[in-house]
């Protein structure tokens, strides 16, 4: 079973730390790069002494500044989710329907796609290009290679036109920025619901920056209130439950960015006394536990992060609800392995035993193993690892190509139980077979593979009966 990638891991970081600036600092659209002409970049050298020449004068386009070349190239990274994966065949990554999708979106698009299997079996996905077509290749990619998910979003039907804006700019502007696709009803529909189709992450954006253009529109009271994203959690509860009551309760809307946008500000629309009481319940909620909460800091190895996120950030959510504390996680993309706690001080405690805990939940140990044994310990096309893995499909198993060691990741239980019957493997296997290397001149390797490679049939055919 083992992962054949475009890239290695090693040559994937590097490529990409070697990027990130440029993503972030040297990216303008293809529309604004200017390419001087030849005779703009080397204009004609100036005659010697004409008549009448004023000494001060620059004499031809040598004196002018020319106008600086601005790169149009930019490189965007982003993850697929295991459990958002369309496709989850790694026997065959590199190769399978991933790899296909990918093709025909860089010839649809121009943009040129790299794929990289993470050690926790989602994609990493690093494309690279013009503006245009990077984000043209970004919605495919999410559209085609992940699960998606679809939600709506109502707002006046007066503020539809302004979502869709002159020609539909606004919107095919939204739909790349997201990664989504966003079905407005027709103006003789009824329905104020506006669909979003995407992943979770790109819903969610999608139906922040909705709302934001109809609170612009609105012209009944907006208040934007700039809070601290750190207590945004205390204001949005559970699964958002709070906010939901405080909207019903109040009769705003109330839009609190999504943990993913970097935004402080959240903004709060609807008739000036009902806003004016939101207003005050979230300055309340804010101050209350900007007064009573503490911090505390931890380091957790950056491969068990997921495990404390969980899928779709459920267990983050799970913790908050057991004990009220918000567990605030470094980006996935930072190196940075420190995650802060925020709560009540006599419930840090209990939710550090939490985090510790999901953190453990999963094993990772190695099993020794000759690199040449590999190939058997998988069996016939995966068979014998294939067995293992439909006992125990929580288990992930991973042969690293010329090391001695496999590695098991996976629920603790379930890992022992894995590498049980591996070890059982090795075992065998290494008492009817052996290893040998021997040193032939290259001259004869044509004569040992013989015409048409007669010769490697019958060492292969030596070989099975071997094992037999």
């Amino acid at each position: 079973m083992s992962s054949v990638a475009v890239l290695t891991p090693e040559s994937f970081a590097e490529h990409r730390s070697g990027l990130k600036d440029q993503e972030i600092t040297g990216c303008v659209p293809e529309d604004e790069a200017y390419i001087p002409t030849y005779l703009e970049a080397f204009p004609p050298l100036p005659e010697k002494g004409a008549p009448g020449e004023k000494s001060g004068e620059p004499a031809s386009a040598w004196g002018s500044k020319i106008r600086p070349i601005k790169a149009s190239v930019i490189t965007q990274v982003f993850h697929v989710p295991l459990e958002e994966r369309r496709y989850k065949d790694n026997s065959q990554f590199g190769e399978g329907e991933e790899a296909k999708v990918c093709l025909d979106i860089m010839h649809r698009t121009g943009a040129h796609i790299e794929l990289s299997l993470a050690k926790d079996q989602g994609l990493s996905i690093m494309v690279t290009g013009k503006l245009d077509s990077v984000m043209k290749a970004r919605k495919e990619i999410v559209a085609r290679l992940q699960t998606q998910a679809s939600a709506t979003v109502a707002i006046p039907k007066e503020h539809h036109r302004f979502v869709i804006c002159k020609n539909g700019e606004k919107l095919q502007e939204l739909e790349l920025k997201t990664a989504t696709k966003i079905a407005i009803p027709r103006p003789d529909d009824p329905s104020a619901n506006i669909r979003i189709t995407g992943t979770k992450e790109g819903i969610e954006k999608a139906r922040h920056e909705i709302l934001l253009i109809s609170a612009e529109q609105d012209k009944r009271a907006v208040e934007r209130l700039s809070l601290e994203k750190a207590f945004h959690p205390f204001i949005a509860g559970v699964h958002n439950r709070l906010v939901q009551e405080l909207s019903q309760e109040t009769g705003a809307r109330i839009s609190i960015p999504p943990p993913s946008l970097p935004k402080d500000e959240i903004v709060i629309t609807g008739e000036k006394e009902a806003v004016a009481l939101a207003v005050n319940r979230i300055r309340a909620i804010y101050e209350d536990k900007k007064r009573k909460t503490t911090t505390i800091s931890v380091e957790v190895k950056k491969s068990q992060h997921r495990y404390i996120i969980g899928p779709k950030g459920n267990t983050l959510q799970e913790i908050l609800e057991a004990t009220g504390v918000s567990v605030e996680m470094p980006p996935l993309d930072s190196a940075s392995e420190t995650i802060i706690l925020r709560g009540e001080p006599d419930k840090l405690g209990p939710a550090l035993t939490q985090v510790y805990a999901k953190a453990k939940s999963v094993m990772v140990l190695e099993v020794s193993a000759p690199a040449w044994l590999h190939r058997f310990i998988i069996g016939k096309k995966g068979q014998n690892i294939g067995r293992i893995t439909q006992q125990l499909p929580r288990v992930h198993i991973e042969f690293t190509d010329g090391e001695e060691r496999i590695s098991l990741e996976g629920p603790t239980e379930e890992v022992e139980q894995a590498q049980a019957q591996i070890q059982e493997i090795i075992n065998d296997l290494l008492v009817r077979m052996d290893y040998t290397e021997v040193n032939i001149d290259q001259r004869f390797h044509r004569h040992l593979i013989g015409k048409n490679g007669a010769n490697s049939e019958v060492f292969f055919s030596s070989e099975k009966s071997c094992l037999k």
